[in-house]
């Protein structure tokens, strides 16, 4: 598929089949991913592949909204930066994120961004902490890295 192709084909797909992704495509996708430009070419992005089932449902629940799809995914990605290498860590990590949304497409595979950067955990009551915390602590993250999103990833589940 051509470039085009993947620029046009890209959509956010919220319903995966169960079909895992294989591990050869899940590298080719952050090979990709890590050849993302970034401010001053710190590479300050990070990604943690999460595979299992359980913390799959553990992040699915860092929001009170628009996380639950990820529990459906076979496979997901947490994007993050390091904040002692650069203060533009938010903009390298999007498109790093960007990367791998496209890569996945090229692959033939679906994906959907989910974001935890200043989101709180329940939308109506932000005293209830907020996403980022609840994700670095489930992962075990350490202070200087920063999560910008979660990309789930996975065979889209077509409606017939």
């Amino acid at each position: 598929m051509d470039f085009a192709e993947v620029i046009q084909k890209r959509h956010s797909v919220r319903r995966f089949t169960e079909q895992p992704v294989e591990k050869e495509v899940l590298d080719t996708i952050l090979d990709m991913a890590y050849t993302a430009p970034s401010s001053k070419n710190t590479k300050s992005s990070a990604f943690m592949v999460i595979d299992d089932p359980d913390t799959l449902l553990a992040l699915s629940e860092m929001r009170d909204y628009g996380s639950a799809l990820i529990k459906g995914a076979p496979v997901a990605v947490v994007v993050m930066g390091d904040t002692t290498k650069t203060d533009l860590w938010r903009e390298n990590c999007a498109i790093s994120a960007t990367f791998i949304q496209l890569a996945a497409t090229a692959m033939d595979l679906g994906s959907c961004w989910v974001h935890v950067n200043g989101r709180p955990r329940v939308r109506k009551d932000p005293s209830q902490g907020d996403a980022e915390s609840y994700v670095k602590a489930l992962l075990g993250l350490k202070d200087e890295m920063q999560v910008l999103c979660v990309v789930a990833i996975g065979y889209e589940a077509v409606e017939e």
